[in-house]
């Protein structure tokens, strides 16, 4: 799933660049028409092959997709998550240079040999390459496609801090005023936290949490879930209504991210000395949600239901169980591969009035 997610994220990359690709092609050949009618120049732009420019042009960014696009996607953006962006702008810089001369070779050669009574590796072909690479030009299209890469990268960082989706809503306003919406939430804490912090110590606690969180996000993502927040050792996940309830996405998410837990719960006890098990509840209701602050804006929800998702999550200590889940919200799921622990109406802090909850076991 997660190597689907990575080779649809190459192919929209290849997607963009050629659309860009076909677009630097057509602004080039209209300043050469422009020079011809404002400065009176002297380029003869009806012997241009546009067949063979805009087939270069698409041949180039599907090059530069597949193999630029990759890089971004199994190597930088790794690095920009994992290491010190130093580092990272330097890895990223000799990479670039590196791909921009494995595509600009091969490029050069096709394009000077295509339609010519000599080869790819004729001298001939060799020595359109050494006079490209001895021209200040090759510069115009080498911080083109560097401002290219940035751009594309930011994108996806950009993206990684709204969450999956939400980027784009935010770009299209959808929040710039409240908006009413049905949503599911899950609070996800870690068990024992402060007893881990206090084992661990601040700096190293920190690092436990780092990990922890890494570990799970794939099981986020490959249930459409939005990391809304993080707050210390919790993260709080959210789902419109019909993508939460979809083939209980909701519920499963908790029990794949423990899943994950568990099968890295030898490199935990070996570096941490601990096991991280995750207690969830869920709830699901309407909320307001819209961009809020001015310096630092962000898209925040505000309504009851996460105050009393939070509250349901607290039960989990009390109750001796790892996730709890409203009645509200069983009654929008297909539960039939879980097994169901009634534990009748609970008093929550806060609330006037009682909720039923349920307790649930990892599926068959």
């Amino acid at each position: 799933m997660k190597l689907t997610a990575q080779f649809r994220k190459i192919l929209w990359i290849t997607i963009a660049w050629t659309i860009i690709s076909l677009f630097n092609y057509l602004i080039g050949w209209a300043a050469l028409v422009d020079a011809n009618f404002i400065w009176d120049a002297n380029y003869d732009t009806g012997k241009i092959d546009h067949v063979q420019g805009i087939y270069i042009s698409v041949l180039t960014s599907i090059f530069a997709g597949v193999i630029g696009g990759g890089a971004i996607v199994f190597l930088w953006e790794r690095w920009l998550r994992s290491k010190p962006y130093g580092w990272t702008l330097r890895s990223i810089l000799i990479s670039y240079i590196i791909i921009f001369n494995l595509v600009t070779i091969p490029i050069i050669l096709f394009n000077n040999t295509y339609g010519k009574p000599y080869g790819i590796f004729s001298s001939r072909g060799w020595e359109h390459v050494e006079t490209a690479y001895t021209s200040p030009s090759l510069l115009v299209p080498f911080f083109f496609w560097l401002m290219v890469v940035l751009v594309t990268l930011i994108v996806f960082q950009v993206n990684d801090k709204y969450g999956p989706g939400v980027f784009r809503k935010f770009l299209l306003g959808k929040y710039f005023n409240p908006t009413r919406e049905e949503r599911v939430f899950m609070f996800l804490d870690l068990r024992s936290s402060t007893t881990i912090a206090e084992k661990l110590g601040e700096e190293q606690y920190f690092n436990f949490l780092k990990e922890v969180f890494q570990v799970v996000t794939p099981a986020i993502l490959r249930h459409k879930g939005e990391i809304y927040q993080y707050v210390g050792d919790e993260m709080v996940i959210s789902w419109e209504k019909k993508e939460g309830v979809m083939n209980n996405r909701c519920v499963n998410c908790y029990f794949d991210a423990q899943k994950l837990l568990n099968e890295k719960e030898a490199y935990f006890t070996l570096h941490y000395g601990v096991r991280p098990e995750f207690k969830a509840g869920l709830h699901y209701g309407y909320v307001m949600a819209g961009e809020i602050g001015v310096i630092k804006r962000e898209i925040a929800y505000s309504g009851d239901v996460l105050n009393t998702t939070a509250r349901i999550q607290s039960k989990c200590n009390e109750h001796g169980v790892n996730i709890l889940i409203s009645d509200a919200l069983i009654d929008q799921l297909s539960l039939n591969t879980h097994a169901l622990k009634n534990l009748g109406h609970i008093e929550l802090r806060g609330r006037s009035e009682k909720v039923k909850l349920y307790a649930l076991d990892q599926p068959n």
